[in-house]
């Protein structure tokens, strides 16, 4: 690989990490509208082929807990080991919204400069 294709390959990488990297808060929020553990959660994220690693989750999971966005409750009913449970509190839900409509709105905005109209 030439020099020149190495720092477009590293460039658009980046470019993709900042793109993920805004993006997670609404991806998380919006996939626990359903209540649901971290495994599960991460899970859901990738099968919809967004990258998310554990390192990446947890954190964000308790930034979002202690900003009173999701509630984490400890499942203990099934056999195996005890596993939080995170959901949406009354201000994540509000604050989902609010944040769906800016990233469309933003998603419009873009899609007419990218594509010039």
């Amino acid at each position: 690989m030439s020099e020149m294709d190495h720092l477009k390959t590293e460039l658009i990488e980046g470019f993709e990490r900042e793109l993920r990297r805004g993006s997670l808060v609404l991806v998380v929020l919006s996939v626990l509208v359903e209540p649901t553990h971290g495994y599960d959660l991460l899970r859901k994220i990738e099968q919809a082929k967004i990258e998310m690693d554990t390192d990446t989750l947890y954190p964000l999971l308790r930034r979002l807990e202690s900003q009173g966005l999701l509630e984490g409750k400890w499942d203990i009913s099934s056999n195996t080991r005890p596993r939080k449970v995170y959901g949406l509190t009354a201000l994540g839900k509000s604050l989902l919204s609010a944040m769906k409509k800016i990233w469309q709105q933003y998603g419009k905005n873009i899609e007419r400069i990218i594509n010039h109209d």
